[in-house]
């Protein structure tokens, strides 16, 4: 827990120090866990472990995503005070009922 601790640290202490307003960014990345009471998705990329949220629209699908499965996830940073938005995903690896998500509905 202590790790995951610091690496979020460490992520938002990066995005600060370089600011990214709605700015549209994308990680392929394994789905690490997904947190439904929160609407959030843990992923990782360069060394890092990090949340990024579930929109309104994608909660209903959200459970969908292969546990371990290769994601493309585009999502919009938002400043250092917010985590990032899920715009749209794409399975790569796993199975799943909703391999691509267009940031309304499922296909």
């Amino acid at each position: 827990m202590k790790l995951l601790t610091f690496s979020l640290s460490l992520f938002f202490l990066t995005m600060t120090a370089v600011p990214t307003f709605a700015e549209d960014r994308s990680f392929y990345s394994p789905v690490i866990y997904i947190d439904t009471e929160k609407s959030q998705i843990l992923i990782s990329t360069s060394a890092t472990v990090f949340y990024i949220e579930v929109p309104e629209s994608a909660k209903p699908h959200m459970e969908k995503l292969p546990i371990s499965g290769l994601v493309d996830f585009v999502v919009e940073m938002r400043g250092e005070d917010k985590l990032p938005l899920i715009k749209t995903w794409k399975v790569k690896s796993g199975e799943s009922t909703c391999m691509y998500f267009n940031g309304k509905e499922c296909k």
